[in-house]
């Protein structure tokens, strides 16, 4: 309502008013006549002597309290979550769950970032369409696929010392194990694979790579030495490997670009601790949007326990 339209309305309501000072049986007849309650009547009675004039203004319809808003404390963790780690509102929502015990729903959460004008993010961080859709799929038992894959971290400012990191995930649960070394050949992918199938809690049954240098022949019969199957991916079909290539935008997005590097790029021991602590948070603490919320060990924990559980006779 602009200013005209509220000056008529005061007017009006004044004429009314008055009217019902003049007749003898005003107020009845002036509500009868107008089609107006007596109640709103002695309303804007009881305005117009206590405000004068600015009374019979039209107030605006918003309720003064909201008891059931959401609390500016939540409101400020699910902004920082957003312009921090780029979440959407379902990561914000579960972040918000697991880790404050704050229960939001995920619709509140997106109208809260388009409020706040942080509904799209950045063009420079925004999903990018990849052409056909690819199904995603997933082995139903712990163990039954290994994805294994290393990623070329940057150089270390003012050296020529390239380091590596190690990653096999398990396609079921999503459990990862990560390590860095400073060379990418068949010596280093063996002793990493050792690793795993030491740390792992369940039987690996077969591990799937690309076709790198670092797993070839020596690589392959070590783990058909071991009862364990190696199989290669198609050549320039990273797709297949999607699980541990996704894992590492994670870990570059929510890792390294977060992480201080001083004092420790040069110290490939100390690196690997900081990795260790970041491998523990993805693995028992970190909420995953594939697995509906759950960590990768309470996905473990739930195969372990439906696996468990006899079928009925």
């Amino acid at each position: 309502m602009n200013k005209n339209e509220q000056n008529r309305l005061v007017t009006w309501r004044l004429k009314l008013l008055r009217q019902a000072d003049d007749m003898p049986r005003g107020v009845a007849q002036t509500c009868r006549r107008h089609g107006l309650s007596r109640k709103t009547f002695y309303k804007w009675k009881a305005r117009y002597k206590s405000h004068g004039e600015a009374g019979l203004c039209d107030r605006p319809r918003a309720p003064v309290h909201f008891p059931k808003a959401t609390p500016r404390t939540v409101i400020s963790k699910i902004l920082y979550l957003r312009e921090r780690y780029r979440f959407g509102a379902g990561r914000i929502a579960s972040y918000l769950d697991r880790f404050h015990k704050m229960r939001v729903a995920r619709s509140t959460v997106h109208r809260i970032l388009i409020r706040y004008g942080m509904g799209r993010l950045p063009a420079n961080v925004k999903r990018q369409a990849t052409g056909r859709p690819w199904h995603r799929y997933e082995k139903p038992q712990p163990g039954h696929r290994l994805q294994i894959d290393v990623k070329f971290l940057e150089r270390i400012a003012g050296s020529r010392k390239r380091l590596y990191q190690f990653t096999a995930i398990d396609d079921c649960t999503r459990i990862r194990v990560l390590k860095i070394y400073d060379v990418c050949n068949q010596k280093a992918a063996i002793s990493f694979v050792d690793e795993v199938i030491r740390r792992l809690p369940f039987r690996v049954l077969v591990i799937q790579t690309d076709n790198g240098a670092e797993f070839q022949s020596n690589f392959h019969w070590h783990l058909e030495g071991q009862d364990i199957r190696h199989v290669y991916i198609r050549p320039k079909t990273p797709r297949l490997n999607g699980k541990v290539e996704r894992s590492h935008r994670v870990d570059e997005e929510e890792f390294y670009q977060l992480l201080d590097k001083n004092g420790i790029a040069e110290d490939i021991h100390l690196f690997n601790d900081k990795l260790r602590e970041w491998e523990d948070y993805y693995n028992y603490h970190r909420p995953h949007g594939a697995l509906d919320g759950q960590t990768p060990y309470e996905r473990l924990l739930a195969r372990k326990a439906s696996a468990s559980v006899s079928p009925k006779s």
